[in-house]
């Protein structure tokens, strides 16, 4: 690592200020993937900003139809928590499943949607839910959150307070998962409310996006034949040593269907 200043603010105010007056300094909230990336001399900044004593950035409440989850909520808290089983079960299971049990033990859900990693659970849940992201600053619908390869609309001294997720009729997630990293090769959340169908894939491009012709075929007939001829175009999609960009446009169709059967079913499994 370089060497760098460290700060443990106790309030947003105090954080977002030393973030605005270093415009080189990083927020660090999990560390799941800011660590590693400094371990390997691929980030140095000068500062770190601490997140981890702020208590306004912890808490999950369930009140009337929206869930609120805090920024700093662990990805085990939000697994565990009662509120997000009786909210949006789907929610729980996906956080259940990201990583191993030391990551879902100290990675947060304000970190994961900040570092938008391509492959990343949350960024699927917040987008196939309509979610707000909700900063120090204003309010940011999921859609225009997520704008490119570990890229948001985040400005500098903006910090992730909480997130809003709309209760859904029913939701699922499943994801084809790297056996190791249980990072998502393909993962696609799709959920149904209110006359409302989204379908949210990770894993396959750059960033999360939405599938709008399933959604169309969906809205019609909520069943996993209504996707199965859907297919995303392969030149769009990421190609690795993981899988090329083909089988990733046939996991999408593929995990978008075991989706649905999982909304259908409430059985909300990941795998």
């Amino acid at each position: 690592m370089y060497a760098f200043d460290y700060h443990r603010p106790a309030t947003i105010k105090e954080a977002a200020s030393l973030l605005r007056k270093n415009a080189n300094a990083k927020a660090l909230s999990g560390g799941q993937s800011l660590i590693p990336t400094l371990k390997l001399r691929l980030a140095s900044p000068t500062a770190l900003v601490d997140l981890g004593g702020i208590d306004e950035l912890r808490g999950i409440a369930l009140e009337a139809a929206v869930l609120t989850i805090g920024a700093m909520a662990r990805h085990a808290e939000v697994a565990a928590s009662k509120d997000v089983m009786i909210g949006i079960p789907a929610l729980a299971k996906l956080a259940d499943g990201i990583g191993d049990r030391q990551v879902r033990n100290q990675g947060t859900l304000g970190g994961a949607l900040a570092n938008n990693d391509p492959a990343a659970d949350y960024p699927a849940a917040v987008l196939g839910l309509g979610a707000t992201i909700h900063t120090n600053k204003r309010e940011i619908a999921a859609d225009r959150f997520f704008t490119g390869l570990y890229d948001t609309a985040l400005k500098t001294g903006e910090i992730i307070t909480r997130v809003t997720f709309p209760l859904p009729k029913r939701a699922a997630y499943v994801k084809f998962k790297n056996p190791a990293s249980r990072y998502a090769i393909v993962g696609v959340f799709v959920s149904e409310g209110a006359g409302n169908v989204r379908v949210a894939v990770t894993g396959a491009a750059s960033f999360v996006f939405r599938v709008t012709d399933m959604e169309k075929k969906l809205a019609e007939n909520f069943a996993p034949e209504a996707v199965a001829k859907v297919r995303v175009p392969a030149d769009k999609l990421n190609s690795d040593i993981h899988a090329s960009a083909e089988y990733r446009s046939h996991l999408i169709t593929v995990m978008a269907q075991r989706a649905v059967a999982a909304a259908l079913t409430g059985k909300q499994a990941w795998r």
